[in-house]
């Protein structure tokens, strides 16, 4: 029975331009996915939400998550690095120091990312 249930996210908080730093850094290593999210805002909570139900990448993807409203440098510094012009809710998929893949609101889904893998 338990094994049907959805294994519970454990999302690597990203607070300060040095924790982006190091983890972009690590993308040579390991892909990582960014989820920027908005505590304020309920399409950015579905948006979490969804993520967390249908996340099913390898144990090697690396899940960071955001708060945009703690830590605006954080995603300025991230949208400078990556070239991505800042959305909320927004989903960006980096491997390698490059955004292979990014969503925003509706159009986020963690299966989406499959293909880069």
């Amino acid at each position: 029975m338990w094994a049907n249930l959805p294994h519970q996210m454990d999302w690597i908080t990203l607070e300060t331009v040095e924790d982006w730093n190091e983890a972009f850094k690590n993308s040579d290593e390991s892909p990582i996915v960014v989820f920027k999210h908005s505590t304020r805002c309920s399409i950015s909570r579905m948006a979490l939400k969804l993520t967390e139900q249908r996340w099913d990448l390898p144990d090697n993807v690396r899940p960071l998550l955001l708060d945009l409203l703690s830590h605006r440098e954080v995603s300025q510094a991230i949208a400078s690095d990556l070239s991505i012009e800042h959305q909320s809710p927004q989903l960006i998929f980096v491997s390698k120091g490059k955004a292979l893949h990014h969503a925003n609101h509706s159009a986020i889904d963690p299966v989406e990312l499959k293909p880069y893998l």
